[in-house]
């Protein structure tokens, strides 16, 4: 019997969390935007859930469809692909949840950022669930150096969020919050929101 570790692999534990209160169940269609290596799919590529994923590193891809072939060779290597998460090819409406951890805090700029979350929005299902984990000021002074660009304590340089960009967010989107957001304050370095919304029925 595989270990838990083995189970649920190096999982974002808030959208671990996510899956424990049924917020995602098997039989969802999930995007993971920004993929990486996979390490939010181990489990729901063990609990055959139908798992889509996107990175603009072509290694880090090759590394999903390989972790994909050893747990849940059924799924086509075509549902991972090198591509950034303002030109996904996916059609609208088409997934239940769409995961994008550690990506956003990477835009260049504004509109940059609000690209990318238009796409991430386009592709999800009405009463879909959106699940962003991004960095913020929440919680600890970073330097400002223009627009929503900052330097982090650990002297990263990053697009960070704060909670009323959020909520305007949330309201324009026309979406509803699925929890209240929260941060992680990693000391001395930088924080981290989780930022989980949910896609209202017109």
């Amino acid at each position: 019997m595989p270990s838990l570790q083995q189970q649920l692999g190096p999982i974002d534990i808030y959208f671990f969390d996510q899956i424990l209160r049924s917020n995602i169940i098997p039989g969802m269609r999930v995007l993971d935007a920004g993929c990486g290596v996979g390490r939010n799919l181990v489990y729901l590529l063990r609990e055959g859930y139908e798992v889509f994923g996107s990175d603009q590193n072509p290694e880090a891809i090759a590394q999903t469809r390989a972790l994909v072939a050893a747990l849940a060779p059924h799924l086509p290597a075509e549902n991972f692909r090198v591509e950034p998460i303002e030109s996904l090819f996916h059609p609208d409406e088409a997934f239940d949840v769409v995961i994008c951890s550690a990506v956003l805090h990477f835009a260049r700029d504004d509109a940059h950022f609000n690209a990318m979350l238009k796409n991430l929005w386009r592709v999800l299902k009405p009463n879909g669930l959106l699940f962003c984990r991004l960095a913020s000021i929440i919680g600890m002074p970073h330097q400002h150096l223009a627009g929503h660009r900052y330097l982090a304590p650990d002297g990263v340089e990053r697009y960070c969020v704060d909670e009323a960009l959020l909520m305007h967010l949330t309201k324009n989107l026309g979406a509803q919050l699925v929890d209240p957001i929260k941060t992680t304050v990693v000391q001395n370095q930088r924080c981290m929101t989780t930022w989980i919304t949910r896609k209202l029925t017109p």
